[in-house]
């Protein structure tokens, strides 16, 4: 058995070379497909301007046209349940306020590949059960590469499971979801 997955092990840096945030020294990188990273809470949006403006900018940042943006907003904030806050800059938003704000622009983007990166750890209890249902609900049409070191939330919501020790892999476990 594997240890959980430690600090330093490589996740983080994984989805930032799937997301081109970071390129490889050695190597290459190919991703078949329009990627919506969910990397670092509250990257991709500007301090000033409100949550509405940012889900137009980071929208357009993971590849939503401002056709697509503007079909999904009403989803995208009722998602994030920020329907208070959303004419409010973001620099006034707690880390969960922009969690909320992020996953909600992400999985309302038609991006193939979702990059998670253990984000739901920031958000109260009922805002990760809301997330885990829409991940189950959307996997089978995206691909998703989840970081978290919550092995029991990862066996909730994933078909795999690998395990990195040091930049390398160490096991692969496959979950069988019932």
């Amino acid at each position: 058995m594997c240890r959980p997955l430690r600090t330093g092990s490589g996740k983080t840096t994984i989805l930032k070379l799937i997301s081109s945030v970071t390129y490889p020294t050695r190597g290459e990188v190919t991703v078949k497909g329009r990627v919506a990273p969910l990397i670092a809470v509250g990257a991709g949006f500007h301090p000033d301007l409100t949550g509405r403006e940012n889900i137009y900018m980071n929208g357009t940042i993971i590849g939503m046209t401002l056709k697509e943006i503007r079909e999904h907003m009403a989803e995208i904030i009722e998602f994030s349940e920020l329907e208070k806050f959303i004419d409010m800059p973001v620099k006034k938003y707690s880390s969960g306020m922009y969690l909320k704000l992020g996953f909600s622009i992400a999985i309302h983007s038609s991006a193939e590949i979702l990059l998670i990166d253990e984000i739901l750890a920031v958000s109260d209890e009922s805002f990760q059960k809301k997330c885990i249902g829409k991940i189950k609900d959307i996997k089978s049409n995206k691909a998703m590469v989840v970081v978290s070191h919550n092995r029991a939330l990862m066996e909730q919501i994933v078909d795999r499971i690998i395990f990195l020790e040091e930049g390398e892999i160490k096991n692969l476990h496959l979950v069988i979801n019932k």
